[in-house]
């Protein structure tokens, strides 16, 4: 457990020529809008350790070989670890991650850590500390051994799944997946961009989209600035409710499903003021009408998603490591803006599609 600035740079200085280190964080956001980095593991050359934030904040000292290109930084399911890392160190890169390798090598998607490691190395990981609060000190040694698991495999992990995907010709796929991890702004929510996040909103006229933009944004902002999760500040409930119905005064605001009281107190001229600003007609257009799906619609998908899995069966991997629903959908209303039309996945599955369109 590395607890001082001076065990930190003692540590980082002979790591500096690894060719790989494994790598893991355990963090909290439960109560925040940034997530708190509340241990960093890493292993390499058989030896595991955990670096306490809490104890030692600043973690520059790793930055040089996080952020090296010569050493590869092997992880598992990495994008959230990727995102938390990213203040503290810069963005860590390459990185090697052994869920995306072993979904290309036939397993499911989204397989865990343990079930991955039981299946390749036979090796039973402890999960009693799932839920750990990582954030409570002192850990005990139950809690540190339970945080160095998750990073003793993982170079075993890599060099198993690197030798599966050589011998079936997979390794320029692996490279094209993980080319992904290595952009910092996919790993931010840019405010103009958080409402695509919002589950459930119904059809828009333009100028509601533009409403629930402005109020999505100001909700990340404010979330932001005080550092509370976005749900404290307006849950989704509630910002759909307010593009939909368009509140002019505190009264319609507050008699609003599920609004909190202390929400409108606390934000309501602000809330008020987005959608004044969006200078929508009073009485408002009304939402437009629920098209029902086509048949046809349905019927081209339908056979998109019989040959896809087909070809999934063929290749030996998880139908959803080729395409998911929604792009085939895209695909089928003749948008171009799939991965199904890029890079491995056009030769292997998206011109397929296409001559069955």
């Amino acid at each position: 457990m590395i607890e001082t600035a001076e065990a930190l740079t003692a540590f980082a200085t002979g790591i500096t020529a690894a060719p790989a280190l494994a790598l893991d964080t355990e963090f909290m956001r439960e109560k925040t809008y940034r997530a708190d980095l509340c241990l960093v593991q890493l292993a390499h050359e058989g030896s595991a350790v955990c670096v306490d934030p809490l104890a030692v904040p600043d973690l520059a000292a790793l930055a040089p070989a996080l952020t090296s290109p010569n050493c590869m930084k092997v992880m598992h399911a990495a994008r959230q670890d990727l995102e938390v890392l990213l203040p503290a160190v810069g963005l860590v890169r390459p990185v090697f991650d052994t869920q995306i390798a072993a979904g290309l090598a036939g397993f499911p998607a989204q397989i865990g850590y343990a079930e991955l490691a039981r299946r390749l190395l036979n090796v039973e990981l402890d999960k009693a500390h799932t839920r750990t609060d990582w954030s409570r000190r002192p850990l005990s040694a139950e809690q540190q051994e339970y945080a160095l698991d998750d990073v003793r495999h993982l170079l075993a992990l890599r060099a198993s799944l690197l030798e599966t995907l050589e011998s079936r010709g997979r390794i320029a796929w692996l490279e094209e997946e993980l080319a992904g991890l290595a952009n910092a702004d996919a790993l931010r929510v840019a405010p103009e961009d958080a409402w695509k996040k919002v589950k459930g909103l119904p059809s828009l006229d333009d100028a509601r989209q533009r409403l629930a933009q402005n109020v999505a944004a100001w909700r990340e902002r404010r979330a932001d600035e005080r550092n509370r999760p976005r749900g404290w500040i307006l849950d989704d409930v509630s910002l759909r409710e307010i593009v939909v119905r368009l509140p002019r005064s505190r009264e319609a605001l507050a008699a609003l499903p599920e609004m909190q009281e202390s929400v409108v107190r606390k934000c309501g001229d602000e809330l008020l003021a987005l959608v004044t600003d969006a200078n929508i007609t009073d009485p408002p257009p009304p939402l437009p009408r629920r098209e029902r799906p086509d048949p046809a619609m349905l019927a081209t998908v339908k056979r998109l998603g019989e040959i896809t899995a087909a070809a999934a069966t063929e290749l030996g991997v998880s139908q959803e490591v080729l395409a998911t629903r929604r792009e085939l959908e895209k695909l089928a209303a003749g948008r171009e803006d799939v991965s199904l039309l890029r890079g491995w996945r056009k030769a292997v599955i998206g011109e397929k599609l296409l001559a069955a369109l």
